[in-house]
């Protein structure tokens, strides 16, 4: 009895004694280990897993081959249409004839050519009509293609475009046209003005000539077309020419044209002429002209046109900067296209001679939806200028004049009725055109020295003319300098200088201020 009592004091004691008798104590975590002193802790993981039997894995090695070869033969069979994995790709449809028509692009990817692979030598001296005509048969031949003009000086007499063109003038190209006239060929006159423009009969072609086509391109890396037109306009002023003056670049009943990074310079006569064509692009060209002396030299005219842009363009010339047109009295009656949907922004314009931009007087064929949008006029003798006469008939309607910027000009926005030019004697007096739905907003400039002459006449009146935002600096303050004749419409807000009696007043809220009833007087002055 006294050796058990000595020998376990408590059951805590019996049972660490039995423990030792066992063995060596398992240890339950790395702190006890560490504890007992007795170097590195022992760790005792107990794991579970069934016993699979070899032929146990066989059968599931078998189970999954046989669902993998089903669903293999299930994806190619006409259930597997449905794609359990992937959507089958949707066949390619190449283009139609409509849709590449409609895109103004030919499928095919077009030749490229340079003018030297056709003799062309360009030292401005070499006439080099054979290479760019036999260039342009090649693209014919082959349904399109593109002809570069490398740098150099490209002496050329007129030659034509073809349909799916690209007419590229890489940096340091200048085509120059032949001065001598014998070159140049005659043409019908156009059937909207009746005969050639300054002489009845045949007129003579343009440098670059271009009708009923598609898809025309002439841009560059800022290459030049250069019409040499000095010993034009002499000869024009010594009245030794026969025939009507040719364009520098003319393009007639044609659709899908890019005219884009070229400068256009000293055109015989009209510069960029662009007659009945249809999706017209005009962007990032110079068009340049001596401001003096170098007659009818305009910069842009569409005529007889549809969808039209003109954007981000220099023009400095020796007569009007744009002159939208269609058609000249009777003749234009007759042919009966007008020029409409023209959007022109983001330009700038020097006219000394003339407008910076204008509309008429040949209209014939009517003008409308008309935007001139954020243009510059800077150093002209008329901003924006709309003119017209009995024996035009047709209309200039749905015009919108906003954000232009009138610097340093005699005359800035015009309206005149009485620009008595005709083809000949047979016009009718009687076929007197529209004038209304004309507006003016965010005109501003300084140095002018007659903001607004808008005359319109018992005849042809100027119907619904709105002016609002206007704040134009005068030179002369001496004289009345905001005209009126035969006008009716509207002034909104803040308008300066001083309107003419003849519009209705209303505030910036378009509330009626005060009603004119003066619509019929005139005044007019042209002594200033």
């Amino acid at each position: 009895m006294a050796e058990i009592s000595a020998g376990v004091s408590s059951p805590r004691a019996s049972a660490a004694s039995s423990a030792a008798a066992a063995g060596p104590a398992v240890l339950s975590s790395p702190r006890a280990a560490l504890r007992a002193g007795g170097g590195a802790p022992q760790f005792h993981h107990r794991r579970w897993a069934p016993a699979i039997s070899p032929s146990y894995k066989a059968y599931l090695v078998a189970l999954w081959l046989v669902g993998f070869v089903l669903v293999f033969l299930w994806q190619n069979t006409s259930m597997g249409r449905l794609r359990l994995y992937s959507r089958p790709p949707m066949p390619r449809r190449a283009p139609s004839a409509a849709a590449a028509d409609a895109m103004g692009q030919w499928v095919a990817s077009p030749p490229a050519y340079d003018l030297r692979e056709f003799g062309g030598v360009g030292d401005g001296r070499t006439l080099n009509t054979a290479a760019f005509e036999a260039a342009v048969a090649a693209i014919s031949e082959r349904g399109g293609g593109r002809l570069t003009v490398p740098a150099g000086r490209w002496l050329t007499a007129p030659f034509n475009l073809t349909s799916h063109m690209t007419l590229f003038l890489a940096s340091g190209a200048e085509i120059l046209g032949i001065q001598d006239e014998r070159y140049w060929p005659l043409m019908p006159p156009l059937p909207s003005y009746g005969y050639g423009r300054e002489h009845k009969g045949p007129r003579y072609g343009s440098l670059i000539h271009g009708q009923d086509l598609k898809d025309v391109i002439i841009t560059g890396h800022n290459g030049t077309i250069n019409g040499q037109g000095q010993s034009w306009w002499i000869k024009f002023r010594r009245k030794l020419l026969n025939h009507t003056r040719g364009p520098l670049v003319q393009l007639m009943r044609s659709s899908h044209i890019l005219i884009s990074n070229i400068t256009l310079r000293d055109s015989p006569f009209w510069t960029l002429h662009v007659y009945d064509c249809k999706h017209v692009t005009i962007s990032e060209t110079t068009v340049l002209a001596p401001i003096a002396k170098a007659p009818n030299t305009d910069g842009i005219n569409p005529d007889s046109c549809t969808d039209v842009m003109i954007e981000n363009c220099y023009i400095s010339v020796g007569d009007d900067g744009i002159a939208i047109k269609s058609g000249w009295d009777q003749y234009g009656i007759a042919y009966g296209r007008p020029s409409t949907n023209i959007t022109i922004r983001n330009v700038t314009i020097r006219s000394m001679v003339s407008a910076g931009v204008s509309i008429g007087s040949e209209m014939s064929g009517g003008v409308s939806n008309v935007l001139v949008d954020s243009v510059h006029i800077w150093s002209s003798r008329r901003g924006v200028r709309i003119k017209t006469a009995p024996g035009r008939g047709a209309y200039v309607n749905n015009i919108v004049y906003r954000n232009i910027t009138l610097e340093d000009v005699r005359v800035g926005i015009v309206i005149k009725t009485d620009y008595n030019e005709h083809p000949d004697e047979a016009f009718d007096p009687k076929a007197v055109p529209t004038v209304g739905n004309i507006s003016y907003t965010s005109i501003h400039g300084q140095r002018v020295r007659v903001p607004v002459r808008i005359q319109g006449s018992a005849e042809i009146p100027v119907r619904n003319v709105t002016f609002h935002d206007m704040s134009v600096g005068i030179l002369d303050k001496k004289h009345h300098v905001f005209q009126c004749s035969f006008v009716q419409g509207q002034v909104i807000g803040y308008v300066f200088p001083v309107p003419c009696k003849n519009l209705d007043l209303y505030n910036e809220r378009r509330e009626l201020v005060k009603e004119s009833t003066l619509q019929n007087i005139s005044d007019i002055d042209y002594s200033f």
